[in-house]
């Protein structure tokens, strides 16, 4: 075989080599990032929980709807008010997409207390996240006895529970009712919203906050519908500009705080704790719960998530369970820009940080 015919022949077999590379690098390209692989749901509250009930909802729907059919587990991760799992998530976790969390409370822990994550949050990859509230009760035995919510104005032997002094619902308890003017002791340390409510079902507290799931699900059919307890408010959101009225509590016969504190005061509130309460609503309201994978995971996982996210809220089905065990139908914000919302709600102005960190040192 001459020089030339053999030259030719290696230029051909380097060409299907090549020819061949392109064509598996296509393919590959082609196929789902969740292709043959499994993705566990990390939720940072116990089993049981609000954060666990809606959770596992999502753990159970969304694989329908992510491109490539992964199999997909719920896994809890509780502690430290959500801090372990969201510390877990940012620093161990797989980085490949394999791991997404399921995450209460980590906007506000955050902003507030930075220093207690070993990986700097602003850095995860923010998938999508759901607006929330909060609806307050008190135990209708507090003197003189509390029938209606406006009747909190003249409470006696108000005993406020709480789960740590740096969670954003102690924090908010405590600045609804000194702005209120009423007066109470603050008992805090349950930990966790299971326990606090068997202490106010003990009459060890008498007021207390739960999301609209475990409020509808449990704290409405039990001990409101028995009489031992009444709501009071709920917590409104904030864009930074203006109110937000959550769906989760539409059709309710419960008034917001400021529509109560017009009601009891006949204005609306103001000043520094107003201002300050409505920036914690703009953090942890917005976000209440967040869908969020670790940093430096690939942007096909996260865009294949926001994409199987936004699928979700038009699943007629998942709105229909989420109804029935949640109270309201879950609905997600997702999309191209998430990561920028968030990372920017996460940059509170340094004159209400300071604020209330003051603020949180002088516990009662």
């Amino acid at each position: 075989m001459s020089p030339l015919a053999v030259w030719s022949k290696c230029l051909g077999f380097v060409g299907a080599l090549v020819l061949g590379a392109i064509m598996f690098q296509a393919a590959a390209a082609a196929q789902p990032f969740y292709k043959d692989k499994r993705l566990t749901v990390l939720i940072n509250f116990e089993p049981g929980g609000p954060t666990d009930i809606e959770g596992r909802l999502f753990a159970k729907y969304i694989g329908r709807h992510i491109e490539g059919n992964p199999n997909v587990i719920a896994q809890n991760m509780p502690g430290a008010g959500g801090i372990i799992g969201t510390s877990y998530l940012g620093r161990i976790a797989p980085k490949d997409g394999t791991v997404v969390g399921y995450l209460t409370g980590a906007a506000w822990q955050a902003v507030s207390e930075p220093e207690k994550f070993p990986v700097d949050f602003k850095t995860y990859e923010f998938v999508a996240y759901q607006p929330g509230t909060t609806v307050y009760f008190m135990r209708t035995d507090i003197p003189p006895g509390t029938k209606t919510a406006t009747d909190i104005a003249r409470a006696t032997g108000l005993v406020a529970g709480g789960l740590t002094a740096g969670s954003t619902k102690d924090l908010r308890i405590r600045m609804t009712l000194d702005m209120l003017g009423v007066p109470y002791k603050y008992v805090t340390g349950y930990g966790s919203n299971n326990p606090a409510r068997l202490a106010f079902e003990r009459g060890e507290i008498n007021f207390f906050a739960e999301s609209p799931p475990a409020y509808l699900g449990v704290v409405e059919p039990t001990l409101v519908k028995d009489g031992k307890a009444t709501p009071v408010f709920y917590d409104t959101g904030y864009n930074g500009e203006s109110i937000i009225e959550p769906k989760q509590v539409r059709g309710l016969p419960i008034l917001s705080f400021h529509e109560l504190y017009k009601q009891i005061k006949g204005t609306m509130p103001s000043g520094d704790l107003w201002q300050a309460y409505l920036s914690v609503n703009s953090v942890n309201n917005a976000m209440q719960r967040m869908v969020v994978l670790p940093p430096q995971t690939p942007q096909a996982a996260v865009q294949a998530l926001q994409a199987a996210v936004r699928r979700l809220n038009d699943d007629k089905e998942f709105a229909q369970e989420a109804l029935k065990s949640v109270g309201f139908e879950v609905d997600y914000e997702a999309g191209p820009e998430t990561n920028k919302q968030v990372r920017n709600a996460l940059n509170m102005p340094p004159a209400t940080k300071a604020f209330l960190d003051t603020y949180m040192k002088d516990r009662r």
